[in-house]
């Protein structure tokens, strides 16, 4: 009996040490993720936890995640098998903040940016109004009926996760198709569709003279070492040579970043330099808030930064519903936390389908557009200046300059300028289970049949 206590004694060691060694870690990044979803969910969306938790919080891992939602608080709180309790609290104008472990809710404080958001007497997309009714004699309405349908239930009702999805030909809407529950006000958050975000502020800052792509010495705390030779572009291009690590099934730099860091455009900005800048293409969120960053060092005050992504780019095009969330030392989230309608996702594929000029005004130089959709070296023609590219034939049945905004779970909007066109498909599934090569292909032909 003695022997049999002892056995079970040690096996129940190696399995706590197992435990110990493999999952304890993760559970701050469990109950972390799980908070902030489900509160940014609720408090920015009006979804239901339930929903999220079926929908958007599917992972495996988060099976070990019991989050309440608080809604007299105005916050979310998570913790796995009773462990690592987190806190997300929503912030009215800069989103959801998660908590660090090591803070008190009551720490959190902040400035908002400041909003003009008055209508303007124009249709969709310049205003909003309704858009004049439109039929282009070269569109096959019904084939591209039931293009996009497929996109939602193909002939063999295979549900295929889409949530939402608009066609944008000749700045008119021709199709625009929602699932349940979801209409053209329902809030989409574009996970990494923000990064292109990121890019085009810096656009502006750029038509304005304040910055240029060739520029170095972007960082005083690269000064002294060989990263003061990285340039603008080679952050933009995601090939600065920077050490990163993007691997969300495991604890690594990027979701350190999301779910532990208070300050995020500290965590690309710490890394060594281990490869050679324009040679070295490594997909980096950790690059996106380093630049979010680098925005912020543009302006004496905090008020200044907060309100420019606004006032200069995101309210001036109408994009009134975005909200990008910002990080416990209120930094814009530019890698990752942008929340919009799916006609506001579209009018930022008109202002780049436009070349930059929205209405008649210039937002972004052309000069900066050109920039953006030219491959960089060693992405095989997949990535450009923080969006993906066509260009190498990954969807050989689309236009070689088609560019476009990507985000997990399929997150896109696809600017083809030879086709005069801007599409948005919103969902829960990527690539993996959706054919971008069928979809989009299709809505082309429909046009030019």
């Amino acid at each position: 009996m003695k022997k049999l206590l002892k056995y079970t004694f040690i096996i129940a060691l190696l399995i706590g040490g197992y435990f110990t060694y493999t999952t304890y870690p993760k559970l701050d990044i469990v109950s972390g993720f799980a908070a902030k979803s489900v509160a940014s969910h609720y408090f920015i969306a009006g979804r239901e936890k339930l929903y999220t938790e079926a929908e958007d919080n599917k992972e495996p891992t988060m099976g070990m995640a019991n989050t309440m939602l608080l809604e007299g608080e105005n916050a979310a709180k998570s913790d796995a098998f009773g462990l690592k309790k987190r806190w997300a609290v929503n912030r009215e104008g800069v989103g959801v903040v998660l908590v660090p472990s090591d803070k008190k809710r009551e720490d959190v404080s902040y400035a908002k940016p400041n909003r003009d958001k008055t209508p303007t007497n124009l249709s969709y997309p310049y205003g909003d109004l309704p858009q004049k009714d439109t039929v282009f004699q070269n569109v096959n309405y019904s084939e591209l009926k039931n293009v996009v349908n497929n996109a939602f239930v193909d002939d063999s009702e295979n549900q295929k996760k889409t949530r939402t999805a608009i066609v944008i030909y000749k700045d008119q809407v021709i199709s625009e198709q929602y699932i349940d529950g979801f209409d053209k006000n329902s809030m989409i958050l574009g996970w990494s569709m923000g990064k292109s975000i990121t890019s085009a502020v810096l656009g502006v800052l750029e038509k304005e003279g304040k910055i240029s792509l060739d520029q170095s010495n972007l960082f005083k705390e690269w000064e002294n070492d060989e990263r003061k030779n990285i340039t603008l572009t080679n952050l933009l291009n995601m090939n600065s040579g920077l050490e990163w690590e993007e691997n969300y099934t495991k604890i690594c730099d990027v979701t350190k970043m999301l779910f532990l860091e208070e300050d995020m455009t500290k965590s690309q900005l710490v890394k060594p330099l281990i490869g050679t800048p324009n040679e070295s293409w490594n997909y980096s969120s950790g690059t996106s808030n380093l630049l979010s960053g680098f925005i912020r060092n543009q302006f004496k005050t905090e008020q200044e930064y907060l309100d420019y992504w606004y006032s200069e780019l995101i309210d001036k095009i109408g994009m009134h519903s975005m909200i990008i969330e910002t990080d416990f030392k209120n930094n814009y989230i530019g890698s990752s936390y942008a929340w919009a309608t799916t006609r506001d996702w579209a009018k930022f594929g008109l202002l780049y389908l436009h070349n930059g000029n929205w209405n008649g005004e210039q937002i972004i130089n052309p000069s900066w557009i050109d920039f953006t959709r030219k491959p960089t070296n060693g992405s095989d023609g997949v990535y450009g200046g923080h969006f993906w590219m066509n260009a190498g034939g990954k969807y050989p049945d689309v236009p070689r300059d088609m560019y476009s905004l990507n985000g997990f779970q399929g997150q896109r909007v696809y600017i083809i300028p030879s086709k005069d066109l801007v599409v948005v498909r919103t969902g829960t599934h990527g690539e993996e289970n959706f054919n971008v090569n069928e979809f989009l292909s299709g809505i082309i032909s429909s046009i030019d049949y």
